[in-house]
């Protein structure tokens, strides 16, 4: 373990976009960017990611997080990996704190790699929240989430004129209470649930009991922008026995309204895949081969 510092604590500094384009194009030292590595896909990171993580020296990493986004650190940077795993134990949050505040004060350039973005169900306020409190500088290099990466890559609109003009975020681990009420998420015209396989059946029995019809359109999105990604469409009530008998795996994500059965209309299926239609903008990331989407 890196020996703390026993200086005193002092307020964060956050640093204009330009600071991670000094000293030669990479970011500063002692300081810790919290990235968003996107939804899978590994060109899906955002250039000023892909900058942060390619000057960095160290990267501490999730375990969603693409190979191919860890390769792109330089050689001598160090790789912690502090994923976590549903039913297993690991790297618990405080122990990743501590990692990240003992790195930063060894002088080190961190960037910490999140799926998605790291303030969209990805503990990111609280990585931040100690950082501050250790005195530590931090910036948020946002992520493309899942939550709006998922069903789009599916064909799915999460809002569209005439059919839904909100919708809602929650996690799949969210264990609703009865006794208190309606939540106000309840009311959005499309509900996008995060990390959904494991409490599905839980998750369904919740938003029926919250008042959505049996026959709601809901789609199940699994390894969403990757290959081999599969979406299940069935009425609300019905998704939870066809993922089981699918084998659906995490990481997948529910969508729940309306917008789902435009993805017929709209020919979601007959689409290529974006990887298909261009080419790399001079990010000479490696291409994953092209997504197929599998309707049921």
């Amino acid at each position: 373990m890196i020996a703390p510092d026993s200086a005193p604590a002092r307020a964060p500094v956050m640093f204009p976009p330009d600071a991670v384009a000094e000293d030669a194009g990479g970011p500063r030292p002692g300081v810790v960017y919290l990235v968003g590595a996107g939804p899978g896909d590994p060109d899906l990171i955002t250039v000023l990611g892909l900058r942060c993580l390619r000057r960095a020296d160290a990267v501490v990493y999730d375990r969603l997080v693409h190979p191919a986004l860890i390769a792109e650190a330089p050689a001598a940077a160090l790789r912690i990996d502090c994923g976590k795993t549903p039913g297993r134990a690991g790297v618990t949050q405080e122990e990743t704190h501590r990692t990240l505040v003992e790195l930063a004060r060894a002088g080190l350039a961190v960037v910490r790699l999140k799926g998605g973005d790291p303030f969209v169900f990805g503990r990111g306020g609280e990585e931040a929240a100690a950082l501050t409190a250790a005195g530590v500088p931090w910036r948020v290099v946002p992520g493309i989430s899942s939550a709006v990466a998922a069903p789009a890559a599916a064909g799915i609109p999460l809002t569209h004129r005439g059919v839904a003009s909100s919708f809602a975020v929650i996690t799949g681990h969210h264990a609703g209470d009865p006794a208190a009420g309606v939540p106000e998420w309840a009311s959005a015209d499309t509900i996008v649930a995060l990390m959904a396989v494991g409490r599905l059946g839980e998750l369904v029995e919740e938003l029926l009991r919250l008042g959505k019809a049996a026959d709601t359109p809901a789609a199940l999105i699994e390894r969403a922008t990757l290959p081999g990604s599969r979406t299940l469409v069935a009425p609300l009530a019905e998704l939870p026995a066809l993922a089981e008998r699918a084998g659906v795996r995490p990481p997948a994500t529910l969508v729940v309204g309306a917008v789902v059965a435009l993805r017929g209309a709209l020919g979601a299926e007959l689409q290529p895949s974006i990887l298909t239609s261009f080419e790399p903008a001079q990010i000479d990331l490696p291409l994953n081969a092209p997504s197929e989407v599998i309707p049921t």
